[in-house]
């Protein structure tokens, strides 16, 4: 089978493809076709801390049929519609962790489908799980063009939360008004504090999603309001330490927690994905969200879909797939 990996020189990730053995399903795994994978700017952030020219396997979700169940894979079944994270995405085939595996909703497309598990589950932890958001209050999301932030703004109006975006891009926040964006906020920089107020009321946010990272975690912290909760998500500024303002922390009884699924287990990333499963999916099913992707690439355009990842144009998630 075919599978596609990088490798960075001088400086620009190249792809390349090889075939390798198909992977044979163990206990709890189901071997899935790939129709469809998501890429996520994390694995290319990490690409880039690689030593040059080590090739490293891409894709970390993907969308596909399953063509075999190992033992204890319950309750999916070969021919079932599934999609999950997993390693080596952008691949012909894919193994697949039955306690990672979401039955796809039917009216999704696999371009559809393979958008939703990473974001999804970060999603959920960071705005249901973790961040509580409750009807009427306000989210800040910095970095909201991308697929996580897009998806956050979504799930976010569908709890009846009023929510603010900053990006560098007047074009994508306009264009972000037509799914909800109550505010948005043309910068990249710390700069934000008096804009959140103003359109707070002077409340500032009971919950910020930062994607962006470090250079704007002070900036973050002052705008929230008092018991406020600070979600730290993503890094795309590169900066992955801040300073922290205790005596604010302290005072306006505030709360920092990260967002991650490195350091989960399987009984972790199963109580996740169930409440996936339970509170964001019926949404996709009935209708209501519609997975917000930004283009879909044929496989063998991955290096053009890397491209435009990395051209920070994009509104949405990219996918790599079929049609």
């Amino acid at each position: 089978m075919r599978a596609h990996t990088a490798r960075l020189v001088d400086d620009r990730i190249l792809i390349e493809t090889q075939d390798i053995p198909l992977p044979e399903p163990g206990p709890g795994q189901l071997l899935v076709r790939v129709h469809a994978a998501g890429l996520n700017r994390g694995e290319l952030l990490s690409l880039r801390q690689q030593p040059p020219g080590e090739p490293v396997v891409l894709g970390i979700e993907a969308a596909g049929e399953v063509v075999r169940a190992g033992a204890d894979a319950r309750p999916f079944r070969a021919g079932d519609r599934v999609m999950g994270r997993c390693r080596a995405a952008f691949a012909d085939y894919a193994l697949l962790d039955a306690h990672d595996a979401m039955a796809v909703p039917e009216r999704l497309s696999w371009p559809q489908a393979a958008a939703l598990p990473i974001a999804a589950m970060v999603v959920y932890d960071m705005l249901i799980a973790q961040g509580r958001l409750a009807a009427g209050e306000w989210l800040l999301i910095t970095g909201i063009s991308s697929g996580v932030g897009v998806t956050a703004l979504q799930l976010a109006k569908t709890l009846g939360a009023r929510v603010i975006g900053t990006s560098g891009s007047a074009r994508k926040l306009a264009a972000l008004e037509r799914l909800g964006l109550d505010a948005g906020l043309h910068t990249r920089a710390p700069d934000f504090h008096e804009a959140v107020m103003a359109a707070t009321g002077g409340r500032g946010a009971d919950l910020i999603v930062d994607i962006a990272g470090g250079s704007i975690f002070g900036e973050c912290l002052r705008s929230l309001a008092f018991e406020g909760r600070l979600a730290a998500v993503g890094a795309l500024d590169g900066v992955r330490e801040a300073r922290l303002d205790l005596a604010a922390l302290h005072a306006r009884r505030l709360m920092i927690f990260g967002v991650s699924s490195k350091g989960y287990g399987p009984e972790q990333r199963r109580r996740i994905v169930q409440g996936v499963v339970d509170r964001i999916l019926p949404l996709y099913a009935s209708g209501r969200l519609t997975p917000a992707i930004d283009r879909t690439y044929p496989f063998d355009e991955l290096q053009d879909a890397i491209a435009r990842m990395e051209s920070n144009e994009q509104l949405g998630k990219i996918v790599a797939g079929e049609a």
